[in-house]
């Protein structure tokens, strides 16, 4: 059994909420830089303002964004490991918590729906864990903005509707919601499971690399033929016209009752922050 003290966890947090809203991932800038090739115009010159925004937030160690977002995390906890003096949920909010005061980020989650009083250190964060063989913890930081958060959607579809009902849905939203999303998007889509676990799907196909393919052929197609599709509907790069409306459309898939066929689609937008660590 491998002991880990939880102030470690905290620190490896603390520095996660930093770097990712700071630095944009390689795989990310790389999909827009290349996107400015086949752009012209009003479409062109907005790529190239993101490109060097990211540019600048990397280099002044400054947000991406001013909605640095809803802390999320997917962490891989090894079932041999032994946190000593408190537990991972506790670690991870202490770490959020001094992440976005130290780091001055803005803190964005309100303790009640209604009342909306802040809680002043961008916690609590959501916490997924799954438990895996070994004695090693993988902590995956998505940060997720409420403008695209606002313009993700969940359908419970009936069987018979289909890959084209599917199809007809992810459509829809974009096209719907895209424009206030800040594309160019990535689009997670989660298909089966149940009401609770379909959104959930969709948000964690987000920590996927642009340009991975999916690993079902079937699936990988489908991916390809949603991202052809939704590049197609001319809402273009911060919804001002052009062919680059998402980078990449991400899917997932899981068994699911045979009156079923939930849907679930969770837009991300240009400022597709994520981070991962392994303690």
């Amino acid at each position: 059994m491998r002991k880990i003290k939880s102030e470690i966890i905290v620190n490896a947090v603390e520095n996660l909420c930093a770097k990712a809203n700071f630095e944009l991932p390689l795989d990310v800038l790389k999909s827009l830089k290349q996107s400015v090739v086949f752009e012209k115009d009003i479409a062109k010159s907005v790529l190239k303002e993101i490109i060097e925004n990211a540019d600048i937030a990397k280099r002044e160690q400054i947000p991406l964004c001013q909605d640095t977002g809803t802390a999320n995390f997917f962490v891989k906890l090894g079932k041999d490991v032994n946190i000593v003096d408190g537990n991972i949920y506790e670690a991870i909010d202490k770490g959020v918590s001094l992440g976005y005061i130290k780091n001055y980020l803005r803190k964005s989650i309100v303790v009640d729906p209604f009342k909306r009083k802040n809680t002043q250190n961008n916690t609590p964060a959501n916490i997924y864990i799954e438990i895996i063989s070994g004695d090693k913890i993988e902590i995956a930081f998505l940060p997720k903005g409420g403008g695209s958060e606002n313009a993700s959607s969940l359908k419970m579809l009936t069987p018979s509707a289909g890959w084209d009902g599917i199809k007809k849905f992810v459509l829809d939203n974009v096209n719907e919601k895209g424009r206030n999303a800040c594309p160019p998007l990535i689009v997670g889509v989660g298909i089966g499971g149940d009401f609770a676990s379909v959104g959930l799907m969709s948000k964690k196909t987000l920590l996927r690399e642009i340009g991975s393919e999916n690993k079902n052929v079937f699936y990988g197609e489908k991916e390809k033929e949603l991202l052809n599709e939704i590049n197609k509907l001319d809402i273009g790069p911060m919804g001002m016209g052009g062919a680059t409306t998402a980078l990449a459309v991400f899917i997932e898939t899981r068994p699911t009752h045979i009156a079923s066929l939930p849907v679930s689609v969770n837009i991300q937008c240009h400022s597709f922050r994520r981070k991962t660590v392994i303690i």
